[in-house]
């Protein structure tokens, strides 16, 4: 049996206070409850809670999903909106 080969997600959250959070993950749902409900989010969101989902993206390896989040990070805030909003 071929094991199915997971895709890898870069995410947006929006946080309470208005400012958004990228990251990348295998598992969005799950990360997005991390950053939500437990000690496991990123320091960053922890205090900002809650956060929302507002952009996702898939990629087949870990290294393309790593430049765009690297790529999104470097974004203003105006460039990151236009990219949430299409």
């Amino acid at each position: 049996m071929k094991k199915k080969k997971q895709s890898w997600q870069v995410y947006i959250l929006e946080c309470m206070d208005g400012t958004f959070y990228c990251g990348v993950t295998i598992d969005l749902e799950r990360r997005v409850d991390e950053h939500n409900n437990s000690s496991l989010g990123a320091r960053y969101t922890s205090g900002r809670r809650p956060v929302q989902l507002v952009y996702s993206q898939s990629f087949a390896g870990r290294s393309e999903a790593s430049k765009e989040e690297s790529r999104i990070k470097k974004l203003t805030r105006g460039e990151k909106l236009k990219l949430i909003q299409g």
